[in-house]
């Protein structure tokens, strides 16, 4: 389906083909009309199908389309900085032919942003996008323009439960209309994703867009390994390949330092990137690795939903990710558009029930390759599953 068939305006077109945009992905084809007729909308859809584009449209057609006047008529609430700034950009892009407003808010930055924060907010930027506790920063002070708020958007809503997020998502709520358009996004769509839908929604529209396995372009290997044999292991593999762009996922933020401080020892271009940094130091690492003058980007799990770096050589995840979905999204960094990745992945002994659950998500196992020589022996794969019983627990 092409996007002039959904009746937006004219101007909004324009930007939607300035941006390059031709055919819609299934979310934007079932979502637009549903936002377009007013109803509240439900989806499940990860990052990378488009959902951004599936949301941000039909509001900006419908704010064209709306009474003019200095008020918010969007909040998009967003579960990190760095999706805020993304959505941000892909909002100046779409309305750029139009007079739509928008101003991403986030914490980690100095007064002189919270500041510039205010001024938007007490004059009515048209849409908001912003993170949860620095928005209720502004709605405590008292000058932010929602009483007459059209819709409100809860994007990634799973990450921000996952997050400890639910009740700065009700604490934000309270300050709003109770007539608006809400629409809530998540990847998954666990019991607590239902609480909260049944709690902000009104009769809501459902689109669910099936969990997309990794592409077939995507080489997707495991090494099974002793924990002492990680770092040893990256090292040897960043020497022996010829890699422009590569990123590490650690899972944890001490062991996202840790690892970038070696590495860095062995005389690589490299950085790291975590929730520690402030904005302006992860803006700048973010700018430094997509120019190429970094090659290595060892980050935790914050740069992988939402955040759209092309041309990445190898995905290294030095700890499993906790489930499918994550990893899903970790090596989707990878093989787009039309280039080709690889996805390595670090196995130890205490992690290999969690892969086995992500070979069974893929639907098939992933190629175990063998160290080198020189790194010893190796654990055998051997997952043994245990499901819970009243008494104990039993080998399954």
């Amino acid at each position: 389906m092409k996007f002039n068939e959904f009746g937006l305006d004219k101007s909004l077109l324009e930007g939607i083909e300035f941006i390059g945009f031709e055919k819609t992905t299934p979310v934007q084809e079932q979502a637009i009309p549903i936002i377009l007729n007013g109803n509240d909308l439900i989806a499940s859809a990860q990052t990378g199908t488009g959902k951004t584009a599936a949301f941000l449209l039909p509001i900006i057609h419908k704010i064209i389309t709306s009474k003019q006047d200095e008020h918010i008529k969007a909040l998009i609430v967003v579960p990190t900085r760095e999706l805020a700034i993304q959505i941000d950009q892909q909002m100046e892009g779409f309305s750029y032919f139009t007079s739509v407003s928008s101003i991403a808010v986030y914490g980690g930055t100095d007064g002189t942003s919270f500041s510039r924060e205010k001024q938007a907010l007490t004059e009515g930027a048209d849409v908001v996008i912003c993170t949860p506790g620095r928005m209720i920063s502004h709605l405590n002070l008292g000058y932010v323009k929602v009483s007459e708020l059209d819709f409100l958007i809860l994007d990634e809503a799973d990450r921000m439960l996952d997050m400890g997020f639910y009740e700065d998502i009700v604490k934000i709520i309270t300050f709003l209309p109770l007539q608006r358009q809400t629409l809530l996004f998540a990847a998954t769509m666990p019991k607590e994703i239902r609480t909260l839908a049944q709690r902000v929604l009104k009769n809501p529209r459902e689109v669910n867009i099936a969990l997309s396995k990794p592409v077939e372009k995507v080489l997707q290997v495991a090494y099974v390994v002793y924990n002492a044999q990680k770092k040893p292991l990256v090292k040897y593999l960043l020497r022996h390949e010829k890699l422009k762009s590569v990123i590490i996922f650690c899972s944890t933020k001490i062991s996202t330092k840790e690892l970038s401080l070696e590495l860095k020892k062995s005389g690589l271009a490299i950085e790291a990137i975590h929730s520690d940094l402030n904005q302006e130091t992860r803006e700048k690492v973010l700018i430094s690795f997509k120019n190429r003058e970094l090659n290595v980007l060892v980050a935790t799990d914050i740069l992988s939903r939402g955040i759209d770096i092309e041309n990445i050589d190898l995905i290294i995840n030095y700890d499993v990710p906790n489930d499918g979905e994550d990893y899903i999204h970790r090596i989707g960094r990878t093989a787009r558009a039309e280039a080709e990745g690889i996805a390595i992945t670090f196995i130890n002994e205490k992690e290999q029930n969690r892969f086995l659950e992500i070979e069974e998500l893929l639907g098939k196992p992933v190629t175990k390759a063998r160290l080198p020589e020189q790194f010893g022996d190796s654990p055998p794969y051997n997952p043994r599953k245990f499901k819970p019983k009243k008494r104990g627990y039993r080998k399954h």
